[in-house]
């Protein structure tokens, strides 16, 4: 017994890391947990602009991810339902009613314009070994959103949970440029299924949303639910309004779900009750009205840590700023790349120093050579000649010589210089890019994702 309690104890500590941090709660970088980021990984390395069948993803997907086909497909309809990085085709089932999809084999996906533009950069990105060592991964995408906060998260590890509530496209972006301008900024949750929010003890994520059903009222006997509170279904909302109305707590008469694309839940009223003595009730009583406490946990550094939500916006938006500078660098080096070797062509070309090596009779010497009809013009190139710069010059087909234009060089080398001064001035005021990046994603997509729920302040209800 003894032997085995300090192994159970190992074994353990070992097992409840690897749950919290490579399974359950997301990483603060690019706010995905490793399931998701497979799936969008995968998707990316398939894509070909065509829809995938969302069985091929999985399998494709299962190389990465090491728990089984049903994990990875439950995950991508969670995902492709937000609407952001997935594209769907077929029946993803329905959030809001809690009908489940179809079989993978009847589904198709593919990565939306705002995914692709948004979260990948393979130059950018560390790739680690798969579970089997026979493909790479990347420990986490480049990402140029502050996805934890846009998708929100709900996960279960040992010992700890999290849920972090999602907020809205534009209000995130335009808090970004706010942090980048030094502007105080405020930020609430946006919920797909809409309804009405009161954020007054929300608290920066420490607290609790509470989020009711919008409820209409055509005449004094009818009330229609128009939109339900995040986190219900209509299934487990009319569940809640009979049980209610069993134990004697809300009086209603009939309730009819005609939900199809939008929610219609109508709830007729018996003789004597109206709408103003039945929606307190309602609110009281039944899912009406949620309380979504958030609980701030992710992976910041390999390990757990809580975070605010306007901390974790910050750290983001400092990200971004690293990353889009990351790229320009990244593009200003490919840049001074294309313009050195331009100048050398020229050079190489124009001042006949592929005859110097017609007498040569070694490798050596032709090296050599080329060496020496470079040097008098070394001052006209911005750096210094490599063994792999004379080793591409030697590999310079004849038509390529025979042909060469040199007033199509010096064009090429012009539009060389102008791009590298543009980059130049970017990585200058590297703020300013980021918010033109910003207002970039808000001009393009923004249309795509309006608020959807609305704020305001609910006055409590006397449950008595």
């Amino acid at each position: 017994m003894t032997r085995i309690k300090p192994l159970m104890g190992q074994n353990f500590i070992e097992y409840a890391s690897y749950v919290i941090v490579d399974r359950a709660i997301p990483d603060v970088r690019d706010g995905l947990k490793p399931v998701q980021r497979r799936i969008l990984a995968t998707l990316a390395k398939m894509d070909d602009g065509k829809f995938h069948k969302v069985a091929n993803v999985i399998g494709d997907t299962m190389k990465l991810h090491p728990h089984g086909d049903a994990s990875i497909g439950d995950a991508l309809v969670v995902l492709a339902n937000k609407d952001y990085f997935i594209e769907k085709q077929g029946n993803f089932g329905n959030p809001v009613t809690g009908h489940a999809s179809a079989a993978p084999r009847y589904i198709e996906c593919r990565l939306t314009n705002l995914a692709k533009e948004t979260l990948f950069n393979k130059a950018l990105t560390d790739y680690r070994p798969s579970y089997d060592g026979r493909n790479d991964e990347p420990v986490v995408l480049p990402a140029k959103l502050p996805v934890l906060l846009l998708l929100g998260a709900e996960g279960i590890a040992v010992g700890m949970s999290t849920r972090i509530l999602p907020y809205n496209f534009n209000e995130l972006l335009e808090a970004q440029i706010k942090i980048l301008d030094n502007e105080p900024f405020e930020i609430v949750p946006d919920f797909p299924t809409g309804g009405l929010v009161d954020v007054s003890e929300y608290d920066d994520g420490r607290g609790k949303a509470k989020v009711r059903a919008r409820l209409e009222t055509p005449d004094k006997k009818t009330i229609v639910v128009r939109e339900i509170a995040y986190g219900t279904t209509t299934e487990s909302l009319i569940a809640s309004i009979e049980s209610a109305a069993q134990k004697g707590k809300v009086k209603i008469g009939a309730i009819n779900d005609y939900t199809t694309d939008e929610v219609e839940i109508e709830i007729g009223l018996p003789r004597g009750v109206y709408v103003d003595e039945v929606i307190p009730q309602l609110y009281a009583h039944t899912d009406c009205e949620v309380s979504l406490s958030a609980n701030m946990v992710m992976i910041k550094d390999r390990r757990p840590v809580e975070l605010g939500v306007s901390e974790i916006l910050c750290f983001l938006t400092d990200q971004l700023r690293g990353i889009i500078k990351a790229e320009l660098m990244h593009e200003l080096g490919q840049l001074e790349d294309t313009k050195h070797w331009l100048d050398l062509e020229r050079i190489f070309i124009e001042n006949r120093i592929y005859k110097r090596i017609e007498d040569a009779t070694t490798a050596k010497q032709v090296v050599k050579e080329v060496r020496t009809g470079l040097k008098p013009h070394l001052k006209e190139l911005d750096r210094e000649v490599t063994d792999d710069d004379i080793d591409r010059l030697l590999k310079i087909p004849i038509r390529r010589i025979s042909q060469y234009d040199i007033d199509k060089n010096r064009v090429e080398i012009e539009a060389a210089v102008k791009a590298i001064k543009m980059v130049r001035g970017k990585l200058r005021k590297l703020t300013a890019t980021t918010i033109e990046y910003l207002e970039h994603l808000i001009a393009t997509f923004g249309d795509q994702y309006p608020r959807m729920s609305e704020i305001g302040t609910f006055e409590a209800v006397d449950v008595r």
